[in-house]
C-alpha cells in the first residue's frame, strides 16, 4: 500500500485525442504538479506510451501509475475519472529491472540503451541474418540463420516474445527468454530460458552482406557487428497496479488464454 499523504501527482498523456481529453478532464478534478516535481506520475495512453514514460522519467525514480487510453494496455490500469487518489493509495508496486544493450556497429561505434520489454535483433534486408550466440562467454549456437532473435524480460514476455512463439515468464521467476525469430537453421531450436544474471552476446556473421539492426524497446542501432545483453540490476523502475489487476496476475492469466 502507498501512503498518498503529502504526495504530489503529475499527469502526462500520449499525443492522441483520447489521452489528451482524459488528461484535461483529470486536471479539472485533481491537484497536480509538473512531472519534474511529482512523487507519482499518472500516464494516460497505451503500452507504448508507458514505456516512453518510464524511459523519460527514469532519473526521477518515481512510481508510474498508468491508465489505458490506448489499445491493449497490458501495462496499464483501467481508465476511470473517479477516485484516482484512492486507487493510487491502494495500488501495488511492481519493480522491474531493464535489460542493458550494448551494440557495436560495423564501423566500431558503441551504443548503449535500456529495454523494459526486450532487446531484438532483426534482419534489415531480404536475406536472412546469420548470428553466432554466446551465453556467459560460452558459444551455444555456431550459426543461427533466422529473421532475428530477442531476449525478453518477464514484463516483456507477453509482447513481441509471445508473438515469436516464446514462453510467458512469471514476474519474479528470475529468468529471461531467449527466442529466435523465424529460425531456418537450426530448424528445431526454439530458444532457451536463461537465469536473469546471464550475459547474452550475438556476433553477426557476414554483416556486410546480411545487415542486422538491434532494438532496445524503441532505440534502434543499425548495421551492428556485435550485441551484448544483460539485465541491469542497478536500475529499478516502479509501476503501480490496482490490486485486482496486478502485473503478476495479468502475466499468469495470459498463460491460460485460448
Amino acid at each position: 500500500m502507498i501512503d498518498l499523504r503529502d504526495r504530489a501527482i503529475a499527469i502526462v498523456a500520449a499525443q492522441t485525442e483520447n489521452a489528451e481529453e482524459a488528461r484535461a478532464e483529470l486536471l479539472t478534478r485533481y491537484k497536480t504538479v509538473s512531472p519534474e516535481r511529482a512523487d507519482i506520475i499518472v500516464a494516460l495512453g497505451g503500452d507504448g506510451f508507458m514505456l516512453e514514460t518510464l524511459h523519460r522519467y527514469l532519473d526521477r525514480n518515481v512510481p508510474i501509475y498508468g491508465m489505458n487510453r490506448g489499445t491493449v494496455g497490458f501495462l496499464m490500469n483501467n481508465f476511470d475519472l473517479e477516485n484516482l487518489t484512492d486507487r493510487i493509495a491502494r495500488a501495488q508496486k511492481a519493480e522491474l529491472h531493464p535489460l542493458h544493450m550494448r551494440a557495436t556497429s560495423m564501423t566500431g561505434v558503441t551504443s548503449d540503451a535500456l529495454a523494459i520489454n526486450e532487446v531484438s535483433l532483426l534482419r534489415e534486408t531480404r536475406q536472412a541474418a546469420k548470428l553466432r550466440l554466446f551465453v556467459d562467454g560460452i558459444q551455444r549456437v555456431d550459426e543461427l540463420i533466422c529473421d532475428g532473435a530477442l531476449v525478453a524480460t518477464p514484463a516483456g514476455s507477453t509482447a513481441y516474445n509471445l508473438s515469436a512463439h516464446g514462453p510467458i515468464l512469471p514476474i519474479g521467476a528470475g529468468i529471461l527468454a531467449l527466442t529466435p525469430i523465424s529460425a531456418f537453421r537450426p530448424r528445431r531450436w526454439r530458444g532457451a530460458l536463461l537465469p536473469d544474471k546471464a550475459e547474452v552476446r550475438f556476433e553477426i556473421l557476414e554483416a556486410q552482406k546480411r545487415p542486422v539492426s538491434a532494438v532496445a524497446d524503441y532505440t534502434e542501432v543499425r548495421d551492428v557487428a556485435e550485441v551484448t545483453i544483460r539485465q541491469d540490476r542497478y536500475v529499478t523502475m516502479h509501476l503501480l497496479f490496482d490490486p485486482e489487476h496486478n502485473l503478476e496476475e495479468r502475466i499468469l492469466k495470459e498463460q491460460f488464454q485460448p
